[in-house]
């Protein structure tokens, strides 16, 4: 019987291959997810990792053995899966491991209209049949199998993301682009063809042993080579995707990184001029500039807890235009709720190309305080030192604390969040303050609570 308590996470399959799952395993999961989402078809697509064609294709084999048409998209960003999930209004599974190293792989599910498939909406009964048939054997074939057939959607995918953003009217702008060997180098080509762009690519060969650097712009060591090339072609501006190319960092035309923050009021603000009075999610860890522009362009915000269940339910429940989190994930109503780093970037593009001025001084009034980014401190009690925290600050005066997502604690002039990684032994620190200094005081009198 497989072990799947350490492959199926709260949102996504996830592991090593071949010591934690393989095809056999995967020919299982396509038959589960058949099963509960009870799909007459169903779309897959996967990235370039070496083992995600046959990961894929094994999925597939075990769909159509339940009876559900199999349309494959092959290589493809996962924003592009999402697409094509809500695009033919089918229930979809991707095969990558996003930034993970070359031997990771997974699946992210959805159902029709690019819908979350996590624990608690179908991902815990698609592994307790995994579980049970790993154990008794395959379950039995349905009495009409269905078909596999292939299709392509890049170029729909492309397309309709250019109808969102209308970048026709732009300045000409040179665009350095980071794929980092992942699926950017699949999907940006295609989507920036025909735009006053000149593109500058770095590592747009698809390959998932990722020679070049790890695609995962959120540790700063992978983005180095984006900022130097920028800075050597005189780019407007730098953007890196990680390696399923559903984020998106993005570099000013100095190679300063620019907050995910500062992108999310960025497009807040361009989603509102389109819906005036939408509302918009924000994670508890974005800016406090985030819900000001928002509020300034008239919109209405909405704090959520971190994790992209946790955004898209609450732009289901809401009807909210836009989502961003700090993490760089982009949500838009008008992308089926779903998360694209491509669209957010051609927001930027549009932004910028609508105006003379340079990036860093376009974001400049979205970035308007000092913060720490993302702290991790090993701990061996999370629950400990999360509660010492608190008991430090609880009775101060003027400081208010919440706990939504971890512990939130603030005053007038700052705050910061502290929250248990759900993985590893960590507490994650996010300080944010109106002047630099109060930000490193708050900040370091954080860390030698959580490291005492």
């Amino acid at each position: 019987m497989a072990d799947l308590s350490q492959l199926v996470k709260a949102y996504d399959v996830r592991g090593v291959v071949p010591d934690q799952w393989d095809e056999a395993l995967a020919e299982l999961f396509g038959a589960a997810f058949v099963q509960v989402t009870d799909a007459a078809a169903i779309v897959i697509g996967h990235d370039m990792r070496p083992s995600s064609p046959g990961l894929s294709r094994a999925f597939a084999r075990g769909a159509a053995a339940r009876g559900a048409d199999v349309t494959e998209i092959g290589l493809c960003s996962t924003d592009q899966l999402y697409f094509a999930s809500g695009h033919l209004g089918l229930p979809g599974a991707m095969f990558t491991a996003s930034h993970n190293p070359a031997q990771y792989n997974g699946i992210k599910m959805c159902r029709a209209g690019a819908a979350p498939v996590g624990q608690d909406t179908g991902l815990a009964e698609i592994r307790a049949l995994v579980e049970q048939w790993s154990e008794s054997g395959a379950p039995e074939p349905a009495a009409a199998p269905g078909t596999v057939t292939q299709r392509d959607v890049l170029a729909e995918y492309a397309a309709y993301l250019r109808e969102l953003v209308d970048l026709g009217g732009i300045r000409r702008l040179k665009v350095a682009v980071d794929a980092g060997n992942g699926m950017g180098g699949h999907t940006v080509p295609t989507v920036f063809e025909g735009l006053p762009i000149d593109l500058v690519p770095l590592y747009f060969e698809l390959d998932g042993t990722f020679p070049n650097h790890e695609a995962n712009p959120l540790d700063p060591k992978n983005l180095v080579d984006l900022q130097a090339k920028v800075r050597e072609t005189r780019a407007d501006l730098g953007l890196a995707f990680d390696g399923d190319a559903d984020r998106c960092f993005v570099v000013d035309e100095n190679g300063a990184p620019v907050s995910p923050s500062a992108i999310t009021a960025l497009v807040a603000a361009r989603e509102l001029a389109k819906h005036p009075g939408g509302t918009v999610i924000h994670n508890l860890i974005t800016s406090w500039s985030v819900p000001e522009v928002v509020r300034e362009q008239g919109g209405t915000p909405v704090r959520t807890r971190v994790g992209h269940s946790f955004i898209k339910e609450e732009m289901a429940r809401t009807g909210a235009i836009f989502g961003g989190e700090h993490s760089a994930h982009y949500y838009f109503r008008d992308f089926w709720n779903a998360d694209t780093g491509m669209l957010a970037a051609l927001h930027v593009l549009a932004a910028l190309g609508g105006q003379a001025g340079p990036l860093s001084e376009l974001v400049r009034q979205y970035d308007r305080y000092a913060a720490s980014g993302e702290i991790n401190s090993t701990v061996a009690d999370q629950a400990g030192r999360l509660a010492a925290v608190k008991a430090a600050y609880q009775d101060r005066e003027g400081v208010r604390l919440d706990e939504l997502d971890g512990l939130t604690v603030s005053t007038a002039d700052w705050w910061f969040n502290l929250r248990p990684s759900n993985t590893e032994p960590l507490l994650r620190l996010n300080v944010e303050a109106r002047e630099e200094a109060t930000m490193r005081r708050v900040r370091d009198e954080a860390l030698a609570l959580v490291r005492a």
